[in-house]
């Protein structure tokens, strides 16, 4: 891919990510769902820590949400320079295109996430109870603080298990759970190409 190109792609996820997100912000009240066709679904649901909502205050008690909050987003910050840079050597050196298209969509989707959590908290006011407002006088967190807007949700399988399977039978499930955002698709997909093209993308000598 060139330089160009690379850019473009770039500019194109965050900015579908961005639209989507203060748009959900904006017309729906935090946990407001809105069914497009059976599993598929709008779901606004805001994240505060890590992937599937993990929270490094979880681990242990000695770690206040805000600090933990903090600490994670400096981590995001630090660990999307360290993706950019290997993006840009990878264009600098003419590397695979499958290397360099999978660091752009994991660039671009992480970059997506941090503009949530650097900045949101106080761009927005609440959304609980209420559509949020943009650019408000009042955001409802600080600068580092803010929270990841997510709102895709698929529950394509819902049921219990057959009373036969150990451990599990007659238990309640749901296929699938966590909802995300077009962020989390772009990391996701650049991860499963580098996985997936393994071979190509970093061939032995």
């Amino acid at each position: 891919m060139s330089k160009k190109k690379t850019f473009l792609l770039v500019v194109l996820i965050l900015f579908i990510d961005q639209a989507s997100k203060i748009y959900i912000k904006t017309h729906f009240e935090l946990g407001q769902e809105f069914k497009i066709f059976d599993g598929f679904r709008i779901y606004f649901i805001e994240n505060e820590g890590m992937a599937w909502g993990a929270k490094l205050s979880d681990i242990s008690s000695l770690i206040s949400d805000s600090s933990a909050k903090l600490f994670l987003t400096i981590f995001r910050i630090f660990a999307v320079c360290g993706i950019g840079y290997w993006l840009y050597q990878s264009l600098i050196k003419n590397t695979s295109k499958i290397l360099t298209f999978a660091l752009t969509l994991v660039f671009s989707g992480a970059l997506g996430n941090i503009i949530d959590s650097v900045f949101y908290g106080i761009l927005f006011d609440g959304s609980l109870g209420q559509t949020a407002t943009i650019f408000t006088s009042e955001g409802y967190g600080d600068l580092f603080h803010g929270k990841v807007v997510d709102m895709l949700y698929f529950p394509l399988f819902k049921g219990h298990f057959p009373d036969w399977l150990p451990f599990f039978g007659g238990n309640y499930f749901s296929f699938f759970d966590p909802v995300f955002n077009v962020a989390d698709m772009a990391i996701s997909t650049g991860v499963g190409l580098l996985l997936v093209f393994n071979k190509q993308v970093f061939p032995q000598s």
